[in-house]
């Protein structure tokens, strides 16, 4: 079994910065990737950026350009560096991992989020 367990949420001013992280820890093998989505009450679950392993990444749109993912693969961590930050990125922010807990067998999981709210 696998946990993740995130960290680094708050309240902030417009256009702050905020840095998320996601621990993961347990039985693991391997982490193919470490994604992090965002959850606003009555939507649908958005990601935000993707980091995959052997180091490629991603953004959605709406962030590309003030959002950053990293990973410490020695530590299993992810990270996410939010800069100017505005009301519409106020959500529940999530951390999901496609783990091996052993050789080709692999799981996918989800931490419980960090609320961050970002004031107008």
């Amino acid at each position: 079994q696998v946990q993740l367990v995130e960290s680094g949420g708050g309240l902030v001013p417009f256009g702050g910065s905020l840095r998320l992280s996601c621990a993961a820890s347990g039985k693991i093998f391997s982490i193919h990737y470490m994604w992090w989505w965002r959850q606003v009450p009555g939507q649908e679950r958005e990601w935000v950026a993707r980091s995959w392993r052997g180091g490629s990444v991603d953004y959605a749109e709406s962030v590309k350009g003030r959002f950053a993912i990293s990973r410490d693969t020695a530590k299993n961590m992810v990270y996410l560096q939010m800069n100017s930050l505005k009301p519409e990125d106020t959500a529940v922010y999530v951390c999901n991992a496609g783990v091996e807990d052993e050789p080709r067998s692999l799981f996918d999981y989800w931490g419980q989020g960090t609320q961050v709210a970002v004031a107008s």
